[in-house]
């Protein structure tokens, strides 16, 4: 796994094998990331990264500029992992907080500009995930929610569906 673009393109980062996630895939980040491109300025973009895993979407916004991040990681294996990536490319705008993400969203009073979730892909919450993103009013007004999730999850009819794309395994779906 590495940073795909930015102030610290081409590091690698590379989990420990007893770490339970399951990464976004280079190829699937570099999907995203060409999409985003062209849609934020990610030097004025606030960014909550919930369900953290290895850290490595923070880790790309925190490269490419991002000036504010809050990553939501509540397993103490990934947490203490992230926590030492950070450390070890000496980042100070990721805020890690070790919590359950939906305790954090029931409590939640900051608007972000963007909002991406990639929970376990059994969660029994992950359908729920847009709902309460947009019931929170957690978006800024011109925010964006990206949603990762296994291929047999549809939401085209949610309100605030925008669009869908599929790298191989990985799915995203973008609400606004």
């Amino acid at each position: 796994m590495r940073i795909i673009s930015g102030k610290y393109k081409g590091r690698h980062i590379s989990p420990p094998k007893n770490l339970k996630v399951r990464p976004t895939t280079d190829i699937a980040k570099e999907g995203l990331f060409d999409i985003l491109n062209n849609r934020i300025d990610y030097e004025e973009t606030t960014v909550l990264d919930m369900f953290g895993g290895t850290g490595s979407i923070s880790l790309e916004f925190a490269s490419r500029g991002c000036p504010e991040i809050t990553l939501i990681e509540l397993n103490s294996l990934n947490y203490t992992f992230i926590r030492k990536t950070i450390a070890e490319l000496n980042i100070d705008n990721i805020r890690t907080l070790r919590t359950d993400t939906f305790k954090y969203l029931s409590s939640c009073r900051s608007r972000f500009d963007l909002i991406f979730a990639d929970p376990p892909y059994d969660h029994k919450g992950l359908p729920t995930l847009p709902d309460i993103v947009f019931e929170k009013e957690l978006l800024k007004s011109d925010g964006i929610f990206i949603l990762e999730h296994p291929k047999e999850f549809s939401f085209s009819g949610h309100p605030r569906f925008s669009e869908h794309r599929n790298y191989g395994h990985v799915n995203f779906t973008f609400f606004k």
